[in-house]
């Protein structure tokens, strides 16, 4: 997979305690790599980096992203040759509460991120994770393009705009053709799998709730998103850095969408009613928002193109596909299959890249 590009590779991944960093840190490890995580800690409880066992096979950095000295630091030790920076406060409603600590770390921890690769030209590709939610939203009915208008009416979405503005700076600055690192950003968003209990996330929030034999909330049932497999995005990630390893002229500074079909395009309600086909007695009610002031998106598309032409990358995945694999994991885990999940968790990691290898995906080749 990915040309071979990852095997014996170093590879460093920011924020690698998280869901989608632990997911990526399991994928880089069977894929032969020496991987190292950068995080300040493990941010739930429970959480995809212990249930899977990952500390075992990864060096772990203790460290804040906001902290440039300590990155740099970590950098020093591992010598990476590529770096996967996905470390952020990633929750919307807490950056309402929290807006300073979310644009520092957004904002400030990928600058210095960015930084820290300009004054290591060793690192050869460097792949910045920021979100979908970057774009101004206007609640279009179809898919935001890589070219459309950075914005953001809340503290995250507005951080993650900066952190693209950062990001073009440097990569015009400081990495052009034939010089430092190749570095990329990906946009994707409303991943689900296994693995996640972040707060105020709706699959996260309704597995709690039926665990505990109790309703799921919901605020927003008739809200529609791009739902996808978190191995969706992870798979155009590792291509692109692949890509960008082979210093690719054509992707350098480049950002990219990585979503599902246009025909996969749920709302909340939907993917609810999904899930509770896994889950005996699962239940759910819609609340009134605590605060009609904190607004969130309504309707929210991207655009793949871009990623399918350059990359030759798309989607996969069905809707119902998503929702199994995702059911599939919690119930395992919550049924008492913890010593079987890091197992679980391979076991999928396998058969999507073999279904990506029929689909005739070029990184699956």
């Amino acid at each position: 997979m990915f040309a071979g590009i990852y095997a014996g590779r170093r590879v460093l991944v920011t924020g690698h305690t998280g869901f989608k960093g632990s997911w990526l840190c399991a994928w880089l490890a069977d894929l032969g790599a020496q991987v190292a995580g950068f995080s300040l800690n493990v941010p739930t409880v429970p959480s995809n980096f212990e249930a899977i066992g990952l500390g075992k096979r990864l060096t772990h950095f203790q460290g804040d992203i906001r902290d440039r000295a300590a990155l740099s630091e970590g950098m020093e030790a591992f010598d990476p040759e590529i770096v996967f920076h996905l470390a952020a406060q990633s929750l919307v409603r807490r950056s309402y509460g929290e807006p300073v600590l979310t644009f520092e770390t957004n904002t400030l921890g990928t600058l210095n991120v960015l930084d820290c690769l300009r004054q290591r030209p060793q690192v050869r590709a460097g792949v910045i994770i920021t979100s979908d939610k970057c774009y101004r939203n206007r609640e279009w009915t179809w898919g935001y393009r890589e070219n459309d208008i950075l914005g953001g009416d809340d503290p995250y979405s507005a951080s993650k705009a900066c952190a693209e503005l950062v990001f073009r700076a440097y990569a015009q600055s400081y990495f052009p053709a034939g010089k430092g690192a190749a570095v990329a950003t990906t946009r994707a968003g409303n991943v689900i799998g296994g693995g996640d209990w972040a707060p105020d996330r709706i699959v996260p929030d309704c597995v709690r709730a039926w665990s505990e034999e109790q309703p799921a909330r919901l605020r927003f049932p008739a809200a529609t998103r791009p739902w996808q497999h978190v191995l969706e995005p992870l798979s155009g990630y590792l291509w692109l850095g692949a890509r960008l390893w082979r210093q690719d002229s054509t992707l350098r500074g480049e950002s990219f969408n990585f979503g599902p079909g246009a025909v996969v395009n749920q709302s909340v309600g939907d993917l609810v009613a999904s899930l509770t086909r896994y889950w005996p007695g699962a239940r759910w009610e819609v609340e009134q928002p605590a605060n009609r002031e904190q607004r969130e998106s309504t309707l929210l598309k991207l655009c793949g193109d871009k990623a399918l032409n350059l990359l030759g990358w798309r989607a996969i995945l069905s809707f119902p596909e998503t929702i199994q694999l995702t059911a599939e994991w919690y119930r395992t885990y919550y049924e008492g299959g913890v010593s079987r999940i890091a197992s679980l968790t391979a076991q999928q990691i396998k058969d999507y890249a073999v279904h990506a290898g029929r689909a005739g995906l070029a990184w699956a080749a």
